[in-house]
């Protein structure tokens, strides 16, 4: 059955409040940083024109393409070290047994605390003097894994999966109590295994959540601000080995009071997770797609 989606006044009526806060608290804040981008300003006194000369700098620096390529390496290697864990976390929760609910709580438990919490709690946690490190047979721990230039960096992504993979396990768990369950019944009658029914049943029925929580990574690895600036002690460090284009544009902005450049970077920000979430969407065909849903 074909449906006829059409626009009335009505419809409109109804997303004028939502679209009216998304101009006050979306629109409206870019194209002021964009404006603030353009100008020579330490957050104090009167702005004044500076026309490229914000760009020109934070695209000539090193320090921005440093950090640029530390927050990629952080996307990129939070998305393969949370996809796989929070899909097999997804199909524990989704069977049944009280067992699989009671540790679903337990590790949902990281997502109901602040960033800062979480930051001073693994900051304690990895003292190499009193920390899990003084735990017998965790010895190998006893190192300063956040002040190690080698090692910080894979720390703080480490920190960074523990507080988000209970999210996206979620959003499997959603995903994988919406199969329908004739599709595995079909299968073991014909003898498919567990293995083949994972592969060619589980796997294509959740391309809707794997693109949604594809997408939430990916572009959410471009606003890690709070939980990095508590463990690195608001630095970046140790050095810049942890300094992303987030905490490099707060550091230009509030400790060198230079909001033109600050302003600038965070434009690269907006524009990079716009560019990341289209891209996415398109590559994974995201428009493509159909909804499962009979009569939607």
């Amino acid at each position: 059955m074909t449906v006829v989606r059409t626009r009335t006044p009505g419809a409109v009526a109804m997303a004028a409040p939502a679209l009216l806060l998304f101009g006050l608290f979306g629109i409206v804040p870019l194209l002021g940083v964009l404006v603030l981008s353009l100008a020579d300003w330490d957050g104090l006194g009167t702005p004044g024109w500076a026309g490229l000369a914000n760009w020109s700098t934070v695209l000539s620096d090193a320090g921005t393409w440093d950090a640029l390529w530390l927050t990629l390496r952080v996307m990129v290697v939070s998305w393969l070290v949370q996809t796989p864990i929070a899909l097999a976390l997804g199909l524990f929760q989704a069977a049944p047994g009280r067992i699989r609910s009671l540790l679903a709580v337990l590790w949902f438990l990281p997502l109901l605390l602040s960033a800062v919490a979480i930051g001073l709690a693994w900051q304690a946690l990895l003292d190499p003097t009193f920390g899990i490190g003084a735990t017998p047979g965790l010895h190998w721990l006893a190192r300063p894994l956040l002040g190690d230039p080698d090692l910080a960096l894979y720390t703080v992504i480490f920190v960074i999966a523990w507080q988000f993979i209970p999210f996206h396990a979620l959003l499997y768990q959603a995903g994988l109590r919406q199969i329908p369950v004739t599709l595995y019944e079909a299968a073991a009658i014909d003898g498919a295994g567990p293995r083949d029914r994972f592969w060619r049943i589980t796997l294509p029925q959740l391309r809707y959540t794997i693109v949604t929580s594809t997408t939430l990574m990916l572009v959410g690895s471009l606003t890690y601000f709070d939980l990095i600036f508590v463990l690195s002690g608001g630095t970046g460090g140790p050095g810049t080995a942890t300094r992303v284009l987030p905490l490099a544009m707060y550091i230009t902005g509030f400790q060198a009071h230079d909001m033109g450049r600050a302003s600038a970077i965070a434009t690269i920000l907006v524009l990079a997770g716009l560019a990341l979430s289209l891209a996415t969407t398109k590559w994974s065909g995201f428009t493509r797609m159909s909804s499962q849903q009979e009569g939607a």
